[in-house]
């Protein structure tokens, strides 16, 4: 999706600080997408606490809401650079369009990963037949050395599978429990869906330099002993070996994970990007129809394209894990 915010805030981006607490829990904020019958996201990254996950750096989390009464989803064609977007729905069904020639309907069960690189354009509206939406999508931040990487869209259906007595899960991304994911990334990732049973638990190995983050989509649980309810993330710094948690409803929870990411980005609109000069050149490319995102073919929507809001009139600066210009 698009960040529709017509004056995005310039993010600067840097990894948390292993001085935190066990289990940082970090509560979402509403972001509506679109005019007086907006569909209402629930974002948790970015924080104001936080800006990564491994290289996991947005997560909007949304539903189950009606369509009749918030209209769904129609995200007219807009552009993304230096990241992937991630797809996974509980309820309904998204039908995408890109301009690498990407078109599928999306389901639930089944992983969408599109990758930006360089640059891509792409829309996203809810089927007529989705009654409820219900879902997330994440952003992965692409590292300096794969950020002009070609288009490309992955789409698979991962399985469901018992991975402990009253506990299934679908591995989206990496490999959790035996089961491992096709679907390719550019850092070491892991994201999982997991459904519990009241009272199930669920203990399993995880490799200790990785940081990982349980986002909570119903139910209720414990993490690492933390407590956590609907739309909260809670995030673990790299360090313990094992992963605990405890169902005290019957829950649906995202697991992510990932190695520490070390680089400094700037992310504003829908683009990430190293300075202030790289936003801006991708912004004024995307308003001048470049070849850089191309064409979105067959959106049959209110608008051809989104337009990109005006810049701040302050410089983005980045920020690295010391502080600006380090």
């Amino acid at each position: 999706m698009s960040d529709p915010d017509r004056n995005p805030t310039a993010l600067v981006c840097e990894p948390g600080h292993p001085d935190g607490p066990p289990v940082q829990v970090l509560d979402p904020r509403d972001v509506p997408l679109g005019g007086p019958r907006a569909m209402t996201v629930r974002r948790t990254l970015p924080h104001r606490d936080r800006s990564f996950v491994g290289a996991w750096c947005f997560v909007d989390h949304y539903g189950p809401d009606p369509v009749a009464d918030t209209g769904g989803m129609d995200v007219p064609p807009h552009p993304h650079a230096g990241l992937q977007t991630l797809t996974w729905l509980f309820e309904g069904r998204v039908e995408h369009h890109d301009s690498g020639g990407g078109h599928v309907v999306v389901e639930p069960g089944e992983v969408n990963l599109m990758t930006a690189g360089r640059g891509i354009a792409h829309s996203e509206v809810s089927t007529e037949d989705s009654a409820r939406l219900h879902g997330v999508q994440l952003w992965v931040v692409l590292p300096e050395a794969d950020r002009e990487l070609p288009r490309d869209l992955q789409h698979h259906r991962a399985r469901s599978v018992e991975v402990a007595e009253g506990v299934r899960a679908r591995v989206l991304i990496g490999g959790f429990a035996g089961e491992a994911s096709p679907v390719r990334t550019r850092t070491q990732l892991l994201a999982v869906e997991l459904v519990l049973a009241a009272g199930a638990r669920i203990d399993v190995p995880v490799p200790a330099v990785h940081e990982h983050a349980l986002l909570v989509d119903a139910g209720a649980v414990r993490w690492h002993g933390a407590a956590l309810g609907p739309g909260q993330l809670g995030v673990v710094d790299a360090g313990p070996e094992h992963i605990e948690l405890t169902a005290e409803l019957p829950s649906t929870v995202l697991l992510l994970g990932g190695e520490p990411y070390p680089e400094s980005i700037v992310m504003w609109w829908n683009f990430i990007g190293r300075d202030h000069a790289e936003v801006a050149a991708f912004r004024a490319e995307w308003q001048a129809g470049s070849e850089r995102f191309g064409d979105v073919p067959d959106y049959p929507g209110r608008l051809s394209r989104l337009p990109a809001p005006m810049l701040p009139s302050g410089t983005l600066r980045p920020r690295g894990r010391h502080g600006r210009g380090h």
